[in-house]
């Protein structure tokens, strides 16, 4: 699922929130996510996805998985996430950038 994760970003498709905390960001990243930390999460404070579909994502998935209940709880239709998150994303041989 990486791979189309990255493609969905690049055709447009998909609006990735990263909900790692600042720090892992700050160190690794994924290109083109914006980062929404559970630590703190709101789901009011994800930016508008104009028409694109949410993907959460984290570090291995289980905390993409409480974003997107969360998310759901709070009447957003966002229930996709990655799986494996960044290990699986870097598993898949795609890229990531540091500072965040």
């Amino acid at each position: 699922m990486p791979e189309d994760v990255s493609k969905g970003m690049a055709d447009g498709r998909y609006l990735l929130v990263d909900v790692r905390e600042p720090n892992e960001v700050a160190a690794e990243a994924y290109p083109g996510g914006v980062v929404v930390p559970l630590s703190t999460f709101d789901p009011r404070s994800i930016p508008d996805p104009q028409g694109k579909q949410v993907v959460f994502a984290c570090r291995s998935g289980k905390r993409s998985v409480t974003a997107s209940l969360a998310a759901q709880a709070a009447g957003l239709p966002y229930d996709k996430h990655l799986a494996g998150g960044i290990l699986g994303w870097k598993a898949a041989g795609l890229p990531t950038k540091t500072g965040g």
